[in-house]
């Protein structure tokens, strides 16, 4: 924490790193939050959950002017007195997700696929169940032709033999960024996107908005899928103490655990000095 002044936009991931293990966001982090806009700094939550999770979503980040959902692929202005505004929307052609499916089975093996097709609030995720998918009470069992018989939001895939990083870097060998973009959140499992979404493309979104450059603004993560929005943010990259390895190599700086309310501790301290 050694850059002078106080960034003009601040991001940060949800689950794992604003909210609790327990899925709690406490008291202190939506009080500091609160605090952030009082000095005039808009707070985004940048986020992989889907808009059917938007109710779910502003009740954990209550204080932010912005929602940048689907791991960049929905964009929404709270800011608007007249109601939200979507400022982006990305879809995934079904036809390019089944082709990429096909071919990523080639190479690995059968797929677990589930795909997140609604924005219906609380719809549920449509495919293969797999007892690890944390979330059964939003999830479907549904053919892959149903789930490929239109475009999608997103796509979750995983296998019995890879590990999600091992999967993760066999698809990115196989499926070239122009069809989609990949990642991994710490479900277990890739997530497959449209290509081009991510959340750095999605916080540019707010920044161009806001006129606001990626030097001045301040991002906190824990996973894989926030590395877009570390490469692109230049005011300081802050880890959470429990982040994945690959993140935590190219943060500039490490907070407490989420557990531990490190996204408010961190910025209570910058409010502070």
């Amino acid at each position: 924490m050694t850059r002078p002044g106080l960034p003009k936009l601040i991001a940060t991931d949800l689950d794992g790193t604003l909210v609790r293990s327990d899925d709690t966001v406490s008291a202190y982090t939506h009080e500091v939050l609160d605090r952030v806009r009082a000095a005039g700094i808009p707070v985004v939550g940048a986020t992989g959950r889907g808009p059917r999770l938007t109710e779910l979503t502003r009740n954990d980040i209550r204080a932010a002017d912005f929602l940048v959902m689907a791991g960049g692929g929905r964009v929404v202005d709270q800011s608007d007195p007249a109601g939200p505004v979507v400022l982006r929307d990305e879809r995934l052609s079904s036809e390019v997700l089944a082709t990429l499916l096909a071919d990523l089975e080639a190479a690995v093996g059968p797929l677990t696929v589930m795909v997140e097709a609604s924005d219906e609030h609380d719809a549920p995720l449509w495919g293969d169940y797999h007892p690890a998918w944390p979330y059964q009470d939003r999830f479907e069992v549904r053919t892959r032709d149903e789930c490929l018989a239109g475009d999608v939001i997103k796509a979750f895939a995983r296998t019995a033999d890879h590990h999600v990083d091992e999967l993760l870097a066999a698809a990115r060998e196989i499926i070239p960024p122009h069809l989609a973009a990949l990642t991994q959140a710490g479900l277990g499992f890739i997530e497959i996107s449209p290509s081009g979404v991510d959340k750095a493309t999605g916080l540019s979104v707010v920044a161009q908005s806001l006129g606001v450059d990626p030097a001045e603004v301040l991002v906190f993560g824990d996973m894989p899928n926030d590395l877009p929005m570390f490469e692109w943010a230049g005011w300081a990259r802050v880890a959470v103490a429990n982040a994945h390895a690959e993140l935590r190599a190219v943060a500039d700086d490490v907070t407490l655990r989420n557990d531990d309310d490190g996204v408010a501790v961190y910025l209570d301290r910058l409010l502070s000095r």
